[in-house]
């Protein structure tokens, strides 16, 4: 799977492009705006420099403000463009190397989508009645006299009832309309773990026979990530424990906190949950806090990337963390999602750039095995191999510099860096 040796870069394009966040009309009428054309050559030449060859777009279908709330599965969201301005920006993406997933949005759906108002007009009479979990005698917080599931309590998105045949066939068509239209490389399937397992086996199904190629990637928060991963789910999961454990383990000064993850997940015991796995490994994304914002010391950002290009996994790049920016989960999510005219590059983005190098040219960063050599409160080590080939990965968290004695080799390394030395 070409995945599992990529590089990936997230884009919010509702927040990055600077669309407006509900999505209003203007004098009784909706606006088209092409803002997809801002991701233009300045922004592609970006990610291929820092060393990506993907990107994973959040929702860029028509919805009722911040795209999770979808309207309408088939058309590119108006404040972004139009299906052809889209069907042009992933030519381009494709033709500069990279490849192109998009948010799959399939738990829920907004209070504009068509279906849903056909049922709140027709009530009882509408044939969509069943697409949703619905209580004609029960009432909602928007006053629509009946009852709708929605996702954890948010009731402006609207719960998809997965059991029922017309909206699987619905999905699928759909996700094969993303193809045919689009040529996109894969999904983001969001909150995936709550999505019925079936129907994730039947879109594996589908994906496997129409495209083999075709990447699958889950969100889950926590639990166990084979839950909805595996050789008849998805392809790959979002780590999120060890984008915990990593920020965690440098703000204490404990780095026994990510190596235990690290262990737990991929080490040699006959136990560890993924060794065979390639889960998605981030330092933040659009749901949470900025590692520029979540760190004690500034110095812990370039450890941090480190962290998720050495250590088993699909690394991935949220847009602008890649030269610091701020952003705290408790300022709300648009302070996670700012507009951005163009990218920066100063020491975190070469760090990037830097490890994201070795990662290709050595694959025994992508499929070797791990197995940890060293431990201490501020410094660890550990060793990625394949075939007889071996890269050693040290991290220094500490203010001072500090001796690894390696093999019988001594490595000096500096004050809050990491290396990787070829065996």
């Amino acid at each position: 799977m070409w995945a599992y040796e990529s590089t990936f870069y997230q884009v919010y394009p509702i927040g990055m492009l600077g669309a407006p966040r509900v999505n209003e009309s203007v004098n009784g009428e909706f606006n088209v705006v092409n803002r997809l054309s801002k991701f233009n050559e300045t922004w592609i030449n970006h990610i291929k420099d820092m060393g990506a060859d993907a990107i994973y777009f959040c929702p860029v279908f028509e919805s009722d403000s911040h795209g999770y709330n979808t309207r309408d599965y088939r058309l590119i969201d108006r404040r972004l463009g139009t299906n052809n301005d889209f069907k042009d920006l992933v030519a381009r993406l494709h033709k500069a190397g990279i490849r192109v997933v998009i948010d799959g949005v399939f738990n829920h759906v907004g209070r504009g989508f068509w279906a849903f108002l056909d049922l709140l007009e027709k009530r009882e009479n509408s044939k969509y009645k069943d697409w949703f979990f619905i209580n004609f005698n029960g009432n909602s917080n928007y006053n629509d006299g009946l009852y709708y599931e929605g996702w954890e309590g948010c009731y402006d998105l609207v719960k998809l009832n997965l059991r029922n045949e017309e909206v699987v066939r619905y999905l699928l068509d759909t996700i094969k309309f993303w193809i045919d239209e689009f040529d996109i490389d894969g999904l983001r399937l969001d909150v995936a773990y709550l999505l019925d397992r079936d129907f994730l086996r039947r879109m594996r199904v589908f994906t496997d026979s129409y495209r083999q190629d075709f990447f699958l990637l889950g969100e889950i928060l926590g639990g166990d990530y084979k839950t909805i991963m595996g050789d008849d789910m998805c392809h790959s999961a979002t780590n999120y424990e060890c984008y915990k454990g990593i920020y965690s383990a440098l703000n204490s000064q404990n780095l026994f906190e990510i190596m235990h993850s690290l262990k737990r997940q991929f080490g040699s015991d006959s136990w560890a949950l993924y060794r065979d796995k390639h889960l998605l490994s981030f330092v933040d994304n659009h749901d949470v806090t900025r590692a520029a914002s979540i760190v004690d010391k500034e110095e812990y950002i370039v450890l941090m990337y480190a962290f998720i290009f050495t250590m088993p996994g699909i690394p991935c790049v949220y847009y602008g963390s890649e030269w610091g920016i701020k952003g705290d989960k408790k300022d709300g999510d648009d302070s996670l999602r700012p507009a951005i005219e163009t990218p920066e590059w100063n020491h975190i983005t070469d760090t990037i750039k830097t490890f994201s190098a070795f990662r290709k040219n050595f694959k025994e960063m992508i499929y070797g095995d791990f197995k940890d050599i060293l431990i201490t409160n501020k410094q660890c080590a550990f060793e990625r191999s394949l075939n007889g080939a071996t890269c050693i990965c040290l991290f220094n968290a500490d203010d001072k510099e500090y001796t690894f004695n390696i093999r019988g080799k001594d490595y000096i390394i500096d004050s809050y860096t990491a290396q990787v030395i070829k065996i």
